[in-house]
């Protein structure tokens, strides 16, 4: 049955959406003034990090996304949208929460198709926070980027009980941080089913990372590396779903995951709102505040609608989502949108607040050059265009066409 769209949230989301924010306010927001508190990569430092994240398990803020019998909070997709976006006002939010990439969507996939030993060895220690993970897809040239079906080249070969994998992989996020991996690889040249993926751990042999590849903004803990597979044996109880459904289970994480960026990028573009605000009305020129004068009031007006744009964008796919939709165009249209967004808010504020938002006086610096990954990240903005009009193309006026309520 397919509810009313309805955008007020239900007294319990609201509720929590306020402890979110407190937490955020009381717990996260402090931390990030002290430059002691980053580790060499502009992120937390881990040990930083275990103690706000033993706080948040302590007041019951933990794991927004898995189902509460692992310990998580069991909340919808839509329920996600509010509680991500408040968390991710602070840059170290979405951590201290664990609702972050790659966790965020391996914890997700796992929780959905597992087997039960799956999740006892591979997702609980996960959503206990006591290990990390990484998602293991993309390839140097030639191999696969936004086309895995079709240029995959590391291969998975059966040899008796065990499967064999060899191949390269790159800009592999968190994967020198992560304990637990979940890798696709090509098991047949079937076109839909020639991709299977494969659990192996940190510590078995067969795999190294050759290096951390070096990138323009902050890091995620582990970075992006490239990692080289030279025969890493994975039993065929670690073989996640079947084998031939690889495809379908990168499917499953990765449409989720692009949105629960987007409910991320949001809150990072509230903050940097709230910052340029702050300092347009203290900051006096020609005799009055900056937000007085008409040019800065077109600027953080526009960057305010697109904000609230990308809101009702992003909680629309989430409510797909939760009606069983795969909300495919949902999530594309969410993806570009908010994206985009990011990236022309911290640019405006920057501008704003002139040299100080250009320095590292303020966090913008660091959210402009973050942000710039949000278009490449789980698809290219191009790519998710070209499948929005091949969409249009095949659905025509219907594209745009409301479902009827049961």
């Amino acid at each position: 049955m397919i509810s009313a769209v309805d955008f007020t949230l239900k007294p319990e989301i609201a509720d929590l959406r306020d402890r979110v924010a407190e937490f955020i306010r009381s717990e996260c927001i402090p931390l990030e003034a002290n430059p002691d508190n980053y580790d060499e990569h502009e992120n937390i430092r881990p040990e930083i990090l275990s103690g706000i994240r033993k706080q948040a398990q302590k007041v019951g803020l933990w794991a927004p996304q898995i189902p509460k019998e692992f310990g998580g909070m069991g909340l919808s997709m839509t329920g996600q949208a509010v509680i991500y976006e408040e968390a991710a006002y602070s840059i170290f939010g979405a951590l201290a929460l664990n609702c972050a990439a790659p966790d965020d969507g391996n914890m997700r996939l796992l929780s959905m198709v597992g087997t039960d030993y799956q999740k006892k060895r591979w997702l609980q220690p996960i959503v206990d926070g006591a290990v990390n993970s990484s998602f293991v897809m993309t390839e140097p040239h030639p191999g696969a980027g936004s086309d895995p079906a079709g240029m995959m080249l590391t291969k998975a070969e059966k040899s008796g009980k065990k499967w064999i994998i060899t191949g390269k992989k790159w800009f592999i996020t968190g994967a020198g941080a992560a304990q637990h991996f979940m890798v696709i690889a090509r098991t047949s040249d079937d076109a839909r089913k020639g991709l299977s993926c494969f659990l192996f751990d940190k510590d078995q042999p067969g795999w190294r990372i050759s290096r951390r590849i070096p990138i323009m903004g902050p890091e995620e803990h582990g970075g992006h590396c490239e990692l080289e597979f030279s025969g890493l044996e994975v039993s065929e109880e670690d073989v996640l779903m079947a084998i031939g459904d690889g495809l379908k289970a990168t499917q499953i994480r990765l449409g989720p995951a692009r949105l629960t960026h987007c409910m991320r990028w949001i809150g990072m573009s509230r903050r940097a709102m709230d910052i340029a605000a702050e300092y347009v009305r203290e900051r006096k020129s020609f005799g009055t505040s900056l937000s007085e004068h008409e040019g800065v009031q077109w600027m953080l007006g526009e960057a305010a609608m697109n904000i609230h744009v990308s809101k009702l964008t992003t909680m629309y796919a989430a409510w797909k989502l939760d009606q069983n939709d795969k909300a495919r165009k949902e999530i594309s249209m969410a993806k570009v949108q908010v994206a985009e967004t990011l990236n022309s808010v911290i640019d405006t504020c920057i501008q704003l607040c002139g040299a100080k938002g250009y320095s590292k006086d303020t966090l913008l610096e660091w959210m402009y050059r973050y942000a710039r990954q949000a278009k490449l990240v789980d698809g290219a903005s191009e790519v998710h265009k070209m499948v929005l009009s091949k969409i249009y193309m095949n659905e025509g006026q219907d594209f745009w066409k409301w479902k009827i309520q049961n």
